[in-house]
């Protein structure tokens, strides 16, 4: 059973579409969608005792085994509504790391999963361990194994926390080394990212030719793939860049996984270049391209040149088509490269190639010999040789 409740927030989600998403990709199946309003979240039942109980009612009604919240609930409002439910109780940020948990694939990829679990269930202890007794303090007193437990429990914890980063701090090493060996090749490097079913996977095959997994579902891809990406010769000089396919971001991104997943996300803060790929064909695509904006601002990455790739234009109506393929627009006082385009069909991939190659030969310092001489147009063939 999802649940949310709207605090007044512009862009809430009235119909909880995205946490309905969510669940069936971690393999759930919804029941029914219960929304209330309150103007501040309640400190023990997050919703109040009364829709508590309504809750309750109308889960057992549609035999719900299990309530979704759409918002974060604090380990203390977790642990209550259990009590109350008398069933499973778990929120937006659980959901996501499960996600996560399922789809990692490679061994960075298990691990910063691993990280962000932990990180998440450390602040749970106490609700793991609620059936047990606790301590009574004074000299000769007889106390139970509660509290004993959770310190234990947290020890362990801490200690693989700790195992978790070290070995992560490793991989980052890796990376880094690969990141200084592809600048000292002269390597630019270009980085999709943007929300969570964006597209960027598929773009990702359709420019590289390659086979990582795309579906349409919501972080299908967890793991930085990066390939080389031939654009042509221009003037003589070849042309290429280094592509890599990051994970999609998405509303309320659990701050434990962003930092869990650095490394993988210094992929993005390290380019030369960011294509930020957004669902054209999603009425919601103007709060998803915040929210992205938002994370890339928390790993550092606001800086980095930035172009916009509006994807699935297959799916929008013909009414609503763009005029242009390319365009500039301006968003939060900053302006942007704008491209159209459809992955699954390549209708404005010709022209994505084109751009991209003529920015990686303005990138390129010439040769003396090549100094001066200009280049007025060319254009790229089905082929992806440029002319």
């Amino acid at each position: 059973m999802l649940v949310g409740v709207d605090f007044g927030d512009p862009h809430f989600d009235q119909e909880l579409e995205e946490l309905g998403l969510l669940a069936q990709t971690a393999g759930l199946v919804p029941v029914h969608r219960f929304v209330c309003k309150r103007r501040a979240p309640d400190a023990a039942l997050f919703v109040g005792s009364g829709k508590a109980q309504e809750i309750k009612d109308m889960a057992i009604a549609m035999d719900a085994q299990e309530i979704l919240f759409d918002q974060a609930l604090s380990p203390a409002q977790q642990r209550n509504l259990e009590r109350h439910m008398g069933m499973a109780v778990n929120d937006r940020t659980m959901l996501i790391l499960e996600i996560f948990a399922q789809r990692a694939r490679s061994h960075e990829g298990k691990l910063q999963v691993e990280l962000a679990r932990l990180q998440y269930l450390s602040t749970r202890l106490v609700r793991r361990w609620s059936h047990l007794e606790r301590q009574r303090g004074g000299i000769g007193t007889r106390g139970g194994p509660g509290e004993t437990q959770i310190e234990l429990d947290r020890r362990m914890i801490s200690q693989s926390i700790k195992r978790t980063k070290e070995r992560l701090e490793r991989v980052k090493k890796q990376r880094k080394t690969q990141r200084r060996q592809r600048s000292r090749n002269d390597h630019l490097g270009v980085s999709l990212v943007g929300y969570t079913n964006a597209g960027k996977s598929t773009l990702f095959n359709a420019l590289v030719k390659a086979q990582t997994y795309a579906a349409d579902q919501l972080f299908a891809t967890l793991d930085t793939t990066t390939r080389q990406l031939y654009l042509g010769e221009l003037l003589g000089v070849p042309t290429s860049v280094s592509l890599s396919d990051t994970v999609g971001f998405i509303r309320d991104l659990p701050h434990t996984l962003v930092d869990a997943f650095e490394a993988t996300l210094q992929e993005a803060a390290q380019a030369d270049l960011l294509l930020h790929v957004v669902d054209a064909s999603n009425p919601n695509w103007a709060e998803q391209l915040l929210q992205v904006q938002r994370v890339l601002a928390d790993i550092g990455a606001a800086e980095v040149e930035q172009w916009l790739v509006f994807n699935k234009i297959d799916a929008l109506q013909p009414n609503a088509r763009p005029m242009r393929v390319v365009d500039h627009y301006e968003f939060e006082s900053r302006e942007f490269k704008r491209i159209f385009l459809s992955a699954a069909t390549s209708e404005g991939l010709p022209k994505l190639r084109e751009s991209l190659a003529q920015w990686a030969f303005d990138q390129t310092p010439l040769k003396e010999s090549e100094q001066g001489q200009g280049l007025d147009v060319f254009e790229v063939d089905p082929l992806g040789r440029v002319h």
